[in-house]
């Protein structure tokens, strides 16, 4: 029976659950393959710290060079994360007739291109399932069972550490900094957590998503990315108040011969499926023409929900190996020379309704000063919450708003922010009403 080697770089926490995987699930995996699936070599500049597993002698090695040049090993799996060196070993993997699986969504986004090309041309698999929502299986749905479909739109909450925060501020009241803390202590935030709270991990997911759905090449900085720094436990009390549930969605759609990709906090309705998901856990919906909604949930990120994913495309490609190699499905379900080059739509063409929240000294004639602004932006009020007089020096009062051009709403809001009656800069939400 033909064994068919693995070559593993990055032993960090993802790195560990895929050896526990080959460890525990041996003997299910060379069933289910109908050959043996062996990991025999491990590369990571860290060599001495206890990962948990047991490994045999002369496994886990330093020399990524030996890993990648070794003609054995047939299937690469990249968990290094970042750009480089994670660039610079997949494409010399792909360049020695090795397969690539990886988890690195930053990698793929930035430099996805480059790598499925040359993959292309040497005829191997690169297979990314993990990239995006963790143990979620929603690249090879869009690329295999749901690949007959027009997709209009996509919503994803892709990052688990934005939904914990929003989750707890809806639920207890708490203020951002205070759950970010928490979540930190907890092990949901990184100690730097910029990348999650400010939307850069969930942007990387949403480029990949659109190019697979959407059969187009995009741009990594092209999409409009906002973080969640800025809600406070209050907006997410008026969401409440307004019938609507906040989240960190990512936004893809096709509009015409463009796409929509933005990245923000979103309202939307408390009876959508969407609104449910809470803590840690991710969900897609996609839109087809011929499916209908589709939404996919779980864990999206962890050890071991990410190791399921990674060793399910290793399975794949294992299985592609057995039936003779080459690409059986390509990177983005279609092959390089077919994918289109739509526009991303400016921002400021989009038209949403828009929650907004201002910050203003309590006195007579605030109100009639913002709204004059709002109205010469051909702006209109659909409701409005003014809290009673009291004694602070600045109090909130909120406006929701009609559909409006996202170009008129940022003028006004300019404008609006200079009057001497206006404390702090506005706070913005769009509000997505119709997710199909």
């Amino acid at each position: 029976m033909q064994t068919i080697k693995v070559g593993l770089l990055g032993f960090g926490t993802i790195g560990t659950g895929v050896v526990k995987v080959f460890q525990q699930n041996r003997e299910l995996l060379a069933n289910r393959l109908g050959t043996e699936l062996e990991l025999v070599r491990i590369a990571d500049l860290d060599t001495t710290t206890d990962r948990g597993v047991r490994l045999p002698v002369g496994m886990l090695t330093d020399d990524a060079q030996g890993l990648l040049n070794d003609p054995d090993i047939q299937i690469v799996i990249e968990l290094i994360g970042g750009y480089e060196p994670a660039r610079t070993f997949v494409l010399q993997a792909i360049r020695n007739g090795k397969h690539v699986v990886t988890a690195n969504k930053a990698l793929l986004a930035k430099h996805g291109d480059e790598i499925f090309r040359a993959a292309e041309e040497a005829d191997v698999d690169v297979m990314f399932e993990a990239s995006v929502g963790g143990g979620i299986p929603v690249l090879s749905a869009i690329k295999e069972n749901l690949g007959a479909n027009n997709f209009s739109a996509l919503y994803g909450i892709l990052n688990g550490t934005c939904n914990y925060i929003l989750s707890r501020m809806d639920e207890n009241g708490e203020d951002f900094d205070e759950v970010l803390a928490d979540a930190q202590r907890h092990g949901y935030a990184e100690a730097d957590p910029t990348f999650d709270v400010e939307g850069i991990d969930t942007a990387h997911k949403l480029a990949l998503l659109i190019s697979l759905c959407f059969g187009t090449k995009v741009d990594f900085d092209e999409i409009y990315t906002e973080g969640v720094s800025k809600v406070t436990a209050l907006d997410i009390e008026y969401a409440r108040d307004f019938g609507y549930k906040l989240k960190l969605l990512a936004i893809g759609k096709r509009d015409g011969d463009r796409v929509e990709a933005r990245v923000h906090p979103t309202m939307i309705p408390q009876d959508y499926p969407l609104s449910s998901i809470n803590g840690v856990f991710n969900s897609i919906r996609l839109v087809g023409d011929f499916a209908g909604p589709v939404m996919l949930s779980g864990y999206g990120a962890g050890m071991n929900a990410t190791a399921s994913a990674v060793m399910g495309d290793v399975l794949a490609v294992a299985r592609n190996l057995r039936a003779g190699g080459g690409i059986r499905v390509p990177a983005l379900g279609c092959p390089q020379r077919q994918l289109a080059s739509y526009p991303v739509k400016p921002m400021d063409q989009l038209i949403a309704h828009y929650y907004l929240r201002f910050t203003v000294k309590d006195q007579p004639g605030v109100l009639a000063k913002i709204a004059g602004v709002l109205g010469r932006y051909e702006i209109s009020i659909e409701s409005m919450v003014q809290p009673h007089r009291h004694a602070a020096e600045a109090v909130p009062i909120v406006f929701m708003t009609h559909e409006a051009l996202e170009r008129n709403v940022i003028a006004a809001l300019a404008e609006i922010d200079q009057l001497d009656v206006v404390q702090q800069e506005t706070l913005l939400i769009r509000i997505e009403e119709n997710l199909e």
